[in-house]
């Protein structure tokens, strides 16, 4: 008689209760963006008390976006290894670690704990999705669009409080940077359940997952990964300084900075709620695309009113993001190859964003005007309504 193969071994040990691994899901989002958001209202601070030149203090803020772009398509290949609840918990120390270095003299470790809290969130950010997917199936929209908006929520509060939290003191900002490794060792704690699961390979090399790059649908996805991504980084660098250029202040435009990013979970939760209403996501990724045309519009022929386009912009990414999330595990056929998407349209999309600023700022610098800064954001996103709609039709890669 022929032997047959053994089966594979089971994906999880120990059956956990659906509510346990949404929060803990839930707490791993509460960490994806606050650790950067935290650095920008505090930057100066930063610089005077470190000696950082304005380059220098750029650089610093770009590490992050760099760590994403170059450690995305890594990640799949750690859940590979290590089992796919191992590597997220892995990540999320390394997070804590990464926040405590940074707050932590001498110099050198201000670099090297923002490279490594940019390592630990691009692996975040991959293979979260793909958890959604294999352990939420059929919530795929509700479940990334809850956590999305949960991750914008904290990212707004975290860029809020920096600055209190900082004080008048001159290494205040180490305070106010480094309280929120807590945040992440609490997501720990309540994830450490979770890593009890086998460590059998999480994510192992489909046909589907091994060839996302040679997707034309793949390559959709990633497109408007990209130019949602880019569109948000630009308006958080450079939002407050073309309201400031049309002579709004500084206080008000700095508010509506915060109301930017508020709006943001909202549109997280409007999408979470209509994704799986209709019977694709093309109305969702058009409409909040010309959403955002009618803002980036708005602020060039009637800036006066920079507040309701703030807000308008700030929706649309909120719905645009949490479909762009969503969509990895929508197009796919299983959580492998979601993590392989994603782990492709992070890395592109990230370099796009890191890009996006500094691409803006130097053609402001080069027009003295933010004229066609924005034309050009505008025509972006227009493209970005034609890859959405293409991305959010009803089929799979492979």
């Amino acid at each position: 008689m022929t032997a047959r193969p053994a089966p594979a071994p089971p994906e999880r040990g120990t059956p956990l209760r659906p509510a346990l691994i949404l929060v803990g899901v839930l707490l791993i989002a509460t960490n994806l963006r606050a650790a950067i958001t935290t650095l920008g209202p505090i930057l100066s601070l930063v610089q005077t008390d470190q000696g950082l030149s304005s380059v220098a203090a750029s650089v610093l803020v770009s590490v992050p976006l760099i760590a994403f772009a170059v450690c995305s398509p890594i990640a799949p290949k750690v859940a590979a290894k290590l089992g796919l609840e191992r590597a997220l918990g892995a990540a999320v120390l390394l997070l804590a670690i990464g926040i405590l270095l940074r707050s932590t003299p001498p110099q050198p470790l201000l670099w090297i704990g923002t490279a490594l809290l940019g390592v630990a969130i691009a692996i975040l950010n991959v293979l979260l999705p793909a958890l959604v997917k294999r352990d939420f199936p059929t919530r795929i929209g509700p479940i990334t669009g809850t956590y999305t908006a949960v991750q914008s929520g904290v990212a707004a509060i975290a860029a809020g409080v920096a600055v209190p939290l900082a004080g008048q003191q001159a290494g205040g900002w180490r305070l106010s940077l480094g309280v929120w490794a807590g945040l992440a060792l609490v997501a720990l704690g309540v994830f450490l359940p979770q890593l009890r699961r086998s460590a059998a390979p999480a994510l192992a090399q489909t046909t589907g997952a091994a060839r996302p790059w040679t997707s034309a649908l793949a390559w959709q996805v990633t497109i408007f990964m990209g130019l949602q991504s880019l569109a948000f980084y630009v308006l958080v660098t450079w939002l407050s300084s073309i309201e400031h250029a049309a002579g709004i202040s500084s206080v008000t435009a700095g508010f509506h900075q915060l109301l930017f990013n508020l709006s943001g979970l909202a549109g997280s939760l409007v999408c979470s709620a209509l994704i799986h209403r209709l019977p694709d996501q093309r109305v969702i990724a058009v409409v909040a695309s010309l959403l955002l045309t009618i803002a980036l519009t708005g602020l060039l022929v009637a800036p006066g009113i920079a507040v309701l386009w703030a807000v308008l912009a700030g929706f649309a990414g909120g719905n645009t993001l949490a479909l762009a999330l969503s969509l990895f595990g929508l197009r796919t056929k299983d959580y492998s190859a979601a993590g392989a998407l994603s782990g492709m349209a992070q890395s592109a999309g990230y370099t796009l964003a890191a890009l996006g600023p500094v691409v803006i700022g130097a053609i402001h610098d080069a027009a003295s005007s933010w004229t066609p800064a924005l034309g050009v954001l505008i025509g972006l996103a227009v493209v970005q309504a034609v890859f959405g709609g293409l991305a959010s039709r009803p089929r799979t890669i492979g």
